[in-house]
């Protein structure tokens, strides 16, 4: 290769370092007792991304951040869960007979008792009845007695041989006819007296009104709904526990429970019943509680958190 050639060469190559930048530069290591500068700031985009990783793992036995809420948690001798306070009865009132509401006794959110009144159908036309067949009543005993007393004369004379079979006869038949009048009577009075109780309408348990759904003036079928009532001494709470707590859980445990509207105070229940069944989906088995609530301080529908003593029934996978 001849001079010439070689100065083409070399002249692409020198631009070509001149454009990068010329002899990369030394990177100098920071001074004994200099302090270290901040590193820059990531770009918004990166920085979105790096808020959602996760710090450091969760401390053994403690619920990672964010689990679904209702997860039951352990400790060495105790286990928690939550659950909702549900009542064991409802009941949907509605009167016996078609009327008119004449009168409200009860309010929705007031407690009841069973047999307390809640409200009254208009009596005025069952009232009149009531009184007719009492009427009934006392004029059919009055034809029996006159009947009994000529079957009486009828049998004296016929003994004497002074009336004939067939006149005594038709005396105990009118006799038999009058009593039986008398029974007939009776049952409509009673019946009238049983329309009149079954236009109030009574509370069948102790509990609180849920629902009221009707006022006075309105009329009501026998089908209409006029009260929602709903048991709430004692409540129920049903929560489901991983099935490796099984054998530590049995009938009459007693456990304790907490509500937000209450904080610091513990409730008291026991265990009353356990599913036979494992879900195979979560692999949990579903536990209800009872609680006296003599008090009436909690609610059917408060979210509860409910806490079982592993100690008193052996740990998991034990004996009991």
């Amino acid at each position: 290769m001849n001079r010439s050639s070689m100065v083409l060469v070399s002249l692409p190559v020198l631009l070509l370092a001149l454009a990068c930048g010329g002899k990369p530069q030394e990177v100098k290591k920071p001074e004994p007792g200099a302090v270290e500068a901040p590193a820059p700031a990531l770009p918004a985009d990166v920085e979105a991304i790096a808020g959602i990783a996760p710090d450091a793992a969760a401390a053994p036995g403690e619920p990672a951040v964010g689990a679904p809420e209702g997860t039951a948690t352990a400790t060495a001798s105790s286990v928690e869960a939550t659950g909702e306070l549900i009542s064991p009865v409802e009941s949907e009132l509605a009167v016996r007979m078609p009327g008119r509401v004449g009168r409200m006794y009860v309010d929705e959110g007031q407690r009841v008792k069973k047999g307390q009144p809640l409200l009254a159908l208009e009596t005025q036309y069952l009232q009149l009845e009531v009184e007719r067949s009492t009427a009934e009543v006392a004029r059919a005993q009055a034809a029996a007695g006159d009947a009994k007393r000529e079957l009486d004369r009828k049998q004296g004379l016929l003994a004497k041989g002074s009336v004939a079979q067939a006149a005594y006869d038709r005396a105990d038949s009118a006799a038999v006819g009058a009593d039986a009048a008398v029974l007939a009577a009776r049952a409509t009075r009673d019946l009238a007296r049983q329309r009149l109780e079954d236009a109030v309408l009574r509370s069948p348990i102790d509990g609180v009104v849920a629902e009221r759904k009707t006022d006075v003036g309105e009329r009501m079928g026998e089908a209409t709904v006029a009260f929602v009532i709903v048991q709430t001494s004692p409540l129920k709470l049903r929560f489901r526990l991983p099935e490796r707590y099984l054998a530590a859980v049995r009938i009459g445990q007693e456990v304790e429970a907490t509500v937000d509207p209450y904080p610091g105070e513990t409730f008291r229940g026991r265990v009353k019943t356990i599913g036979g069944v494992i879900e195979s989906a979560t692999r949990t088995v579903a536990v209800e509680t009872e609680f006296a609530n003599a008090d009436g301080r909690l609610k059917p529908g408060l979210f509860a958190r409910v806490k079982l003593d592993l100690s008193s029934a052996g740990a998991p996978g034990g004996t009991r």
